[in-house]
């Protein structure tokens, strides 16, 4: 493992130019396949590794994976739900957006401290393989680590796209990590309250992919370390114990934003806009505006697990609102 975080740039340079060199026999069985049998949409896509991005914070390495993308119709049903229907796809379309549909995707992000590798959400996992979501792993190797590598898994909040890939097939994805999941959130979910309520499904996700767990866990409230460098802060609302984090690395920081804000027009320059997934409407809508006001005053990089790929940008003040500028060039000189 300690080889493995201490790998030179070189190394994965190396290792990714032998991915490169066994592509042509991959292409080849491709496309023997495609003579025998229709190529789907998915399989096409699944041609090529997942996207990943990989950058430098301070001494801190971090790689954003992509665990998939949906597309899902009608905005409005799940973003501004307590407004009309046209003036959402009015913002989307001022925005050079459909109003018919909208893109959701799904990033977990590894921080390579030099003595740990954490992994901040898990994915969907092999339920969500089926959709062409459920990336994660897939893309760690194509960056050149492996699930024994990850030393700390983190979780920002136990939705089911967060906690799926928490286990492959039956086992623990990550046999080598501790856990470190948020107190508020893990006595909510495993809570038998939960049943018979519209959280009974989540409750029963939890209880499978996070409890079992939880004698490897630490669990930890507002201001917890994970480890140096890395700090939890409690930003409630998209449910009840969703947390956030700091990273720090020789000056530098990035906040991993996770659900707080879950479209990078929507939810950000609309903050006080209704969101279907928010299981306190009103707690989520002061957070973001707390969490936001933050990044936009102190012209912070953040990383949303929603934001369009790589989920990395800033938030200008815009209105009553913010306005979502993607990285570019920033952390790579």
């Amino acid at each position: 493992m300690t080889q493995s975080l201490s790998m030179s740039r070189r190394g994965l340079i190396g290792a990714a130019g032998a991915s490169v060199l066994g592509a042509p026999l991959l292409m080849a069985r491709t496309a023997t396949a495609q003579t025998n049998q229709p190529q789907t949409s998915m399989e096409i896509e699944h041609a090529m590794p997942p996207e990943t991005n990989r950058f430098k914070l301070g001494n801190f390495e971090v790689l954003v994976v992509k665990d998939g993308a949906r597309a899902a119709p009608n905005p409005g049903e799940t973003f501004g739900t307590d407004q009309a229907a046209e003036t959402v796809g009015k913002l989307l379309e001022d925005n050079f957006l459909p109003k018919e549909q909208f893109v959701n995707s799904f990033s977990p992000v590894l921080v390579n401290t030099g003595t740990d590798l954490v992994l901040f959400d898990t994915g969907f996992g092999e339920a969500g393989r089926g959709a062409g979501n459920g990336r994660l792993i897939e893309g760690m190797a194509a960056a050149g680590y492996t699930p024994e590598d990850v030393t700390v898994v983190v979780l920002t909040h136990m939705h089911g796209d967060h906690i799926g890939g928490l286990m492959e097939k039956g086992a623990p994805a990550f046999s080598k990590a501790r856990y470190v999941f948020g107190q508020a959130e893990y006595d909510f979910w495993t809570d038998e309250k939960r049943v018979g309520t519209p959280a009974e499904g989540g409750h029963k996700g939890v209880l499978t992919n996070v409890k079992p767990l939880a004698e490897k866990a630490t669990f930890i409230g507002d201001g917890a370390s994970v480890v140096s460098g890395i700090t939890g802060v409690a930003a409630f609302g998209h449910s009840p114990g969703h947390m956030i984090f700091r990273v720090e690395s020789e000056g530098k920081q990035l906040i991993l934003t996770a659900d707080t804000a879950n479209h990078f027009v929507l939810s950000l320059q609309k903050p006080d806009w209704e969101v279907k997934f928010d299981m306190d409407k009103a707690a989520a809508a002061a957070t973001r505006k707390k969490v936001y006001d933050m990044i936009a005053t102190d012209r912070l990089p953040f990383l949303g697990y929603h934001m369009p790929f790589p989920a990395v940008g800033y938030a200008e003040k815009l209105d009553t609102g913010y306005r979502f500028v993607p990285k570019s060039y920033q952390f790579d000189i």
